[in-house]
């Protein structure tokens, strides 16, 4: 197969961008005032991240952040997705703001600014802090006011210069796999604690965006979500029964109340003997499903489920992840180094299905999209160029075939980074990081991605 040379025809304003997070390549996580995050204690739990790795130095950006945005500059996209630590602004949460923390991000957009890149700012890409987790984290609903004012207090310093506000990224990374598989930070495995924690984070995002709004007027606010179609690996009810929960578990759980103003049909139904969903109150759904100006949707790969039926006597005892279903190779799929199914076409699924579901969807950016390898390598990488060609292309199919405003396009991720369970053998980056001397070499496809781009204006 040839290596695809150019990208496709994209509308006018279509914003090419790149994307990061906090933990995965700040580092210096106990300077200037930083409090302690979930994912601080959990890369010290002896075998919960690969090569007992942690992000307390990962990339080191948080000094050598002028070298990133010059990266940024070179490559010549329009907008950076970033994210903001929170407990480097509130050390335990609440209270006491830490200026020092917000300082650092206040060079960051200045930076971004000066060079006419767009700030993309993401408040919570998983790091919460300690102080909150040690109070019930996001299984308590007060981690929802304490998100809505950590929000604002953002907001304050940085909506002079941000008007692109991400609220959460992906909460059900934050809430099933953290809180019901056990394979993120906190690392719990629960079946009520891990549904209330998604229930809270989902209000935290309604009632931020009220914050943020209130703080910034004229912001644009949004919410990143990682949808993976789920398709039955055969025609056979059960499996056609695994795919729909599935779906409904990992996509349509955030999608309805966010979009739709409802919890998914099924639901309460599912989790019977789970839990009796009494963290859910009255007024909740009309917060969570505040008017959006955008939704960020984060893509990497199809699920193809089957049943998986399962004996668990003590129903009460599940994990809410434990539903019945598993995930299953397809022959003549291709596949990532970290085994993930390579099928674009599960892009122009995601679109065209929201746009199905949700009349009113509000206008897209594809906010993640992006292929790792295991090797080290810092020049040719043919197969990302592949990839994102081939998913590009599926995107502008989609926002062609169905009523898609389709609005941008974010690479994961601009450098290397810890990748958090896995440690720092995933490679997704545009650019190579030697993690010993924190150096950036941009590989082929950052050679490749930056000729596509220069001829376009900001």
């Amino acid at each position: 197969m040839t290596t695809p040379q150019e990208l496709p025809q994209m509308p006018a304003g279509f914003v090419w961008g790149t994307a990061t997070a906090a933990y995965q390549i700040e580092g210096a996580a106990a300077e200037d005032g930083r409090g302690p995050s979930i994912w601080d204690t959990f890369c010290r739990r002896p075998g919960a991240v690969a090569g007992g790795a942690s992000g307390a130095v990962a990339c080191d950006s948080y000094h050598r952040w002028r070298d990133d945005v010059q990266l940024l500059d070179d490559l010549g996209v329009d907008a950076y997705r970033f994210s903001i630590a929170w407990p480097r602004v509130l050390p335990t949460g609440a209270g006491a703001v830490n200026r020092a923390g917000l300082d650092y991000y206040d060079r960051l957009v200045d930076g971004l600014c000066e060079r006419g890149i767009r700030p993309f700012v993401t408040l919570y890409h998983w790091d919460l802090p300690q102080a909150l987790e040690d109070a019930g984290g996001w299984r308590a609903r007060d981690t929802a006011d304490h998100f809505a004012d950590y929000a604002a207090v953002v907001a304050g310093r940085l909506g002079d210069r941000v008007q692109d506000w991400i609220t959460l990224n992906e909460p059900y990374c934050s809430s099933i796999v953290g809180y019901a598989e056990g394979r993120h930070a906190p690392g719990a495995i629960e079946g009520h604690g891990a549904l209330a924690a998604a229930h809270h984070l989902l209000l935290g995002h309604g009632r931020a965006v009220t914050a943020l709004r209130a703080a910034c007027p004229g912001a644009r606010v949004g919410i990143t979500l990682n949808l993976s179609p789920a398709v039955p690996v055969s025609d056979a009810p059960v499996d056609r029964a695994a795919a729909d929960r599935m779906d409904l578990l990992l996509n349509r759980q955030f999608t309805d109340p966010v979009l739709g103003g409802a919890y998914p049909e099924g639901f309460e139904r599912l989790y019977a003997g789970v839990s009796d969903l009494s963290f859910r109150q009255d007024g909740d759904l009309q917060v969570i499903g505040a008017p959006l100006d955008f939704l960020g949707v984060n893509y990497y790969y199809r699920i193809h489920a089957a049943d998986a039926p399962y004996d668990q006597p003590d129903a009460a005892l599940r994990s809410a992840c434990d539903i019945g279903v598993r995930s299953v190779p397809r022959a003549g799929v291709p596949v990532t180094a970290l085994g993930w199914p390579i099928e674009p076409h599960g892009l122009y699924d995601t679109l065209t299905g929201l746009a199905s579901r949700y009349p009113d969807l509000p206008p897209v950016y594809v906010t993640e999209n992006g292929i790792a390898q295991l090797t080290d390598d810092q020049g040719p990488d043919p197969d990302r160029i592949r990839f994102i060609a081939e998913h590009l292309a599926a995107a502008a199919r989609a926002a062609a075939d169905a009523p898609v405003d389709l609005r941008g396009y974010f690479y994961w991720s601009l450098i290397d980074n810890f990748e958090w369970a896995r440690g720092y053998a995933p490679r997704f980056g545009l650019v190579h990081v030697d993690y010993p001397t924190g150096d950036r070499t941009p590989r082929e496809s950052f050679h490749w991605l930056r000729k596509q781009l220069v001829s376009r204006s900001r």
